[in-house]
């Protein structure tokens, strides 16, 4: 068969699994990218070639688990942020595209002169070592209370060369540190506990569960976050942190509860608010 021939016939298959067309066209192209070690330029100018030897055994395995609702991220082992390859596994959560409204904002309100930025529930790294990337002056601690997330996390850190300038630290929230930060971010847990049963399996089944849940009504940690880490804010700092769809108002009522400032909400490119900018809470 002909390299196209194949990558058709896969894609076939993720169509017979439930998967949309359109995804799944975009997955088998992915997945035979990955296994060829090819560039798009290159599968498009021989996909009308034989396949090459080993192909067809490694696509095979890579689009049946994908049938199996495995994201392509965890069978290709990366994720796009930023511009920047991610090395994502089971103990860490995929990278989304709405997160870097948190870079874009961070970057944004940043104060010159080496900045002290901590991180909360870093995952795979991806905020900690974009900032620290985008930052070279800047100081940067990230927590995780997860080992397993925070070693792919100093791994990415090698990878893009700031391993020097992160450091890592494994605690809940921020527990473990005394520090004056120039920028809190976070991309915190907050679905809630009771749409665990209407997600997509490519989540539920295969991301970590506490990276997820953020209690019954999504906002147990957001709630623990805007109570604690006040303390660790330089006067003049801000706080920046991405919440679920439709909490909007929860989360603004939380903050005030806690007596921070709402500085601005931002919204992704479906207009759809995500992320929350604090100045320092009151006491």
């Amino acid at each position: 068969m002909k390299l196209y021939e194949q990558i058709a016939e896969g894609r076939r298959r993720l169509v017979a699994a439930g998967i949309a067309a359109e995804t799944a066209a975009f997955d088998a192209d992915v997945l035979a990218r990955h296994v060829l070690g090819w560039d798009l330029a290159r599968l498009l100018a021989h996909n009308r070639e034989p396949a090459p030897d080993g192909f067809g055994s490694g696509f095979d395995a890579a689009i049946t688990r994908r049938t199996l609702r495995e994201p392509v991220s965890l069978i290709v082992g990366t994720r796009e942020f930023w511009g920047r390859d991610f090395a994502v596994t089971r103990a860490t959560l995929v990278p989304r595209p709405e997160t870097e409204l948190i870079v874009e904002e961070a970057l944004r309100i940043l104060p010159a002169g080496s900045p002290a930025i901590v991180d909360i529930g870093t995952g795979t790294g991806c905020l900690a070592i974009t900032l620290a990337a985008e930052r070279p002056d800047a100081r940067v601690i990230a927590t995780d209370i997860s080992h397993d997330a925070l070693l792919v996390a100093a791994a990415n850190a090698r990878t893009h060369r700031v391993a020097d300038r992160v450091r890592f630290v494994c605690c809940d929230l921020a527990e473990a540190l005394r520090i004056e930060a120039n920028l809190i971010v976070s991309n915190p847990p907050y679905v809630p506990e009771t749409s665990a049963s209407v997600m997509a399996p490519d989540v539920v089944n295969y991301e970590p569960a506490t990276a997820l849940f953020g209690g019954l009504d999504g906002l147990a940690v957001i709630d623990r976050l805007f109570e604690r880490v006040p303390t660790l804010l330089a006067p003049g700092a801000a706080c920046v942190v991405e919440f679920g769809y439709g909490q909007e108002e929860s989360v603004r009522a939380a903050a005030e509860r806690e007596g921070w400032t709402i500085c601005r909400m931002l919204s992704d490119l479906q207009g759809i608010p995500r992320t929350v900018v604090l100045g320092r809470s009151r006491g």
